[in-house]
């Protein structure tokens, strides 16, 4: 009997062990599903950012790749007051890459741009054929424009000086472009900022990197604060947006040297969303023939961004 009733007892306390071993499976699968129920939203909201921005990327990409994206500036020519003649023959004032070797004439005279088809023959313009054309100023969003070929040529000005702008969807940096580089998407760099108004809008006045002075409106600036350091951004009036032109610790190492761009919606309730995952290059990382304006002292920021784009590896 004892040798029976140790045996019971046995069973007994194996059966109250194997009871206890499934109660704490079951707190231990209680314990999972809450965590899962607690993390799994955090886990799909960081994946659907990750997504947006990627995509946001990807459409970037897309953009500067474009026929009339950044990559087919071909050539910036500023002109001198009276006439300036164009073609691809090395005789000209403004040599083409493709075209007749006597294309025309760009007169400057007085603030005002035109151009003139060589006698008895004609140019096109917006898609029509004329014989002149005044291309500067102009009514509108866009510029009059001159079409030779793969050649597309209209009016610019980098601060006060006027100069012809040349297109060409089959320029050798647009063809021999490699692709962006970006840094990992990282929500930390996606902050709330305070919009501080100014009391009245004001003009910005900065230098590009040819040294012109251009203007812009400003109508406030953001304070925000990235990985614990404050700093507050002069911001630029871009239409329902706010236009931040920025330098950072990472500048001149992992992003372009000059400066980095980045928008932001219009403020709400007196604050909006700076995301620096967003932050891009200015077209000058990749093509020598375009003008960037470089950031004011206040946008020159005390902390490394390791958000957004990377400078590009491509030669110009």
């Amino acid at each position: 009997m004892k040798a029976n009733g140790t045996s019971v007892k046995d069973a007994v306390g194996l059966l109250e062990s194997i009871d206890m071993f499934n109660l704490s499976i079951r707190r231990l699968q209680i314990v999972a599903l809450l965590t899962v129920s607690v993390l799994a939203p955090a886990v799909v909201a960081a994946q659907d950012y990750e997504t947006e921005i990627n995509a946001w990327r990807t459409d970037r990409e897309t953009r500067l790749t474009a026929e009339d994206g950044w990559l087919t500036v071909a050539g910036l020519f500023f002109l001198t007051e009276g006439t300036s003649s164009f073609g691809t023959s090395p005789l000209n004032d403004i040599i083409l890459t493709s075209g007749p070797e006597m294309a025309g004439l760009f007169k400057l005279r007085d603030g005002s741009i035109s151009v003139e088809a060589i006698k008895g023959q004609t140019l096109s313009v917006d898609g029509n054929d004329v014989s002149s054309a005044t291309l500067w100023p102009f009514e509108g969003n866009d510029p009059p424009t001159v079409t030779i070929g793969a050649l597309t040529l209209f009016g610019h000005y980098s601060g006060d000086r006027l100069a012809i702008r040349m297109r060409d969807r089959d320029s050798e940096i647009r063809r021999n472009f490699t692709g962006l580089r970006w840094f990992p998407p990282d929500e930390s760099y996606r902050v709330r900022g305070t919009f501080i108004p100014h009391a009245e809008p004001r003009v910005v006045e900065l230098p590009n990197i040819l040294g012109d002075v251009e203007t812009f409106r400003s109508s406030g600036s953001v304070k925000l604060t990235v990985h614990d350091q404050e700093f507050t951004m002069t911001t630029i009036d871009s239409g329902d947006r706010l236009w931040f032109i920025f330098r950072d610790l990472t500048s001149g190492k992992e992003t372009y040297p000059a400066a980095r761009f980045l928008y932001a919606p219009a403020p709400q309730d007196g604050s909006t969303t700076v995301d620096f995952n967003r932050a891009y290059n200015p077209p000058c990382a990749f093509n020598p023939h375009t003008t960037c304006p470089l950031p004011p002292l206040e946008n020159r920021l005390p902390v490394r961004v390791e958000a957004g784009e990377m400078d590009y590896h491509g030669s110009h």
